[in-house]
């Protein structure tokens, strides 16, 4: 049996909504005992995405929590991918990721394992590059 995630890692994009789920994401984390170790924020577009794929990948926590865009964060992603230690089965994410054109920006495998909840509680995550529900039991 694995230990309970403890340390989290929260990113988000720089729009005020990713934002402002971010810090709900962190809070919640906090108020639920974890850590959180940083957060991350990064714009929707960017020249070069490696440091702030360095910056949230760095502290190495026990799960990443995500609030963004799937522009922004397939780019992200890719960078985290090719550039660090980031695992994506380690990874949370928000409603608006869960989104087949995230897989499609990001590439095959990029994204798989990543995971999330839709506001109704339903299970999302990223299979074989593919959008599926996910079943925890």
């Amino acid at each position: 049996m694995r230990p309970a995630p403890v340390s989290a890692v929260v990113g988000t994009a720089s729009d005020a909504i990713s934002r402002a789920n971010g810090e709900l994401l962190a809070a919640a984390w906090a108020e639920d005992g974890g850590t959180v170790l940083a957060t991350v924020r990064w714009p929707e577009t960017a020249a070069s995405w490696l440091r702030p794929a360095r910056r949230f990948a760095a502290p190495e926590p026990d799960v990443w929590l995500v609030a963004a865009t799937v522009p922004g964060w397939a780019a992200m992603g890719r960078r985290l991918v090719t550039s660090t230690a980031w695992s994506p089965a380690r990874t949370f994410a928000t409603t608006p990721l869960a989104d087949p054109e995230l897989i499609a920006l990001g590439g095959i495998g990029t994204f798989d394992g990543l995971r999330g909840a839709y506001p109704d509680g339903r299970l999302w995550t990223v299979q074989r590059t593919l959008l599926r529900p996910w079943a925890t039991g």
